[in-house]
Order: C-alpha cells, then sequence, then structure tokens
C-alpha cells in the first residue's frame, strides 16, 4: 500500500529536520569555539552562599575567637526528693499492685508490691517516693509508718 502523506505529517517532519539542523549547527559552532577557559569556570562564592562570576571586592569580617562566648548550661543540682506521705487507697495482694492517696493533694500513686514491704495492707499510713514509670507517676520506696 501507498502511504498517504497529509499536511500535519509533511510539517512534523519538516520541525523535526529544522530541530535537527539547529542541533547540528549548536555543535560545530561549539567545536568551533573551543572550550572554555579556567577562569571563564570559576564561580566565587560570597559569605552569603551566593554565586557570583567576578570575585567580590569587600573583604570578609575577620572575628577574634577569643571573644565568642562558649559556656556549659547552669543545670540545677537535683536534690533528694522529700519522701511524700500518704495512705494505701486499695491493695490487691493477689495481683500485687495497688494505689497510694497523697495526703497532701489527694492524687493517687500506683504502686507494684516489689517496691513496698511485705506486711502491707488498706488503710495504712506510709511515706513514698514517686518516680515517672512508662504509664505516668508510681510510687517507690514505699515505707509503713503505722498500722
Amino acid at each position: 500500500m501507498v502511504k498517504k502523506v497529509t499536511s500535519t505529517k509533511r510539517d512534523r517532519e519538516k520541525a523535526k529536520q529544522s530541530k535537527r539542523e539547529e542541533k547540528q549547527k549548536k555543535k560545530e559552532e561549539r567545536l568551533n569555539n573551543g572550550s572554555r577557559s579556567f577562569e571563564e569556570m570559576l564561580a566565587y562564592v560570597d559569605e552569603n552562599g551566593v554565586l557570583h562570576s567576578t570575585p567580590q571586592e569587600k573583604p570578609r569580617e575577620e572575628i577574634d575567637a577569643s571573644e565568642i562566648a562558649v559556656s556549659v548550661s547552669k543545670q540545677e543540682v537535683m536534690e533528694d526528693p522529700l519522701p511524700f506521705t500518704g495512705q494505701i487507697d486499695h491493695f490487691n495482694e493477689s495481683r500485687g499492685y495497688g494505689f497510694v492517696k497523697d495526703a497532701e493533694n489527694g492524687e493517687k500513686y500506683f504502686f507494684h508490691i516489689s517496691s513496698a514491704p511485705d506486711n502491707i495492707a488498706e488503710g495504712d499510713i506510709v511515706t513514698f517516693e514517686i518516680e515517672r514509670g512508662t504509664r505516668g507517676m508510681n510510687a517507690v520506696r514505699i515505707s509503713i509508718i503505722n498500722k
């Protein structure tokens, strides 16, 4: 069969041909001019990080290293936390946990049997310290004041 040549096909082929010719001209021009000199390839960076083709006139500011203040931040000395007083609000002996109710603010703190004495029972008045656990504040180092 004979190919049909339409005007749009002809136009596309002409455009492709002209692009090829332009590309070839640019290539020949580049080869004839040779490579750029080393100075043309250099780029200069100023103190703000901006690239320039010529070196900057004004020199950078010199900073005296002795003027820079380097210090360690002051951390408060952690003193031993004062023991809180409270009452055993709930204690489940079979499961080994309970809650201590703080006498000052009424806050309840979870405790595990491992941080309490063996003879602890509900209603005992105790002293304890608190530590951050995975689920909040826990009562630790529990000691019984009186039964």
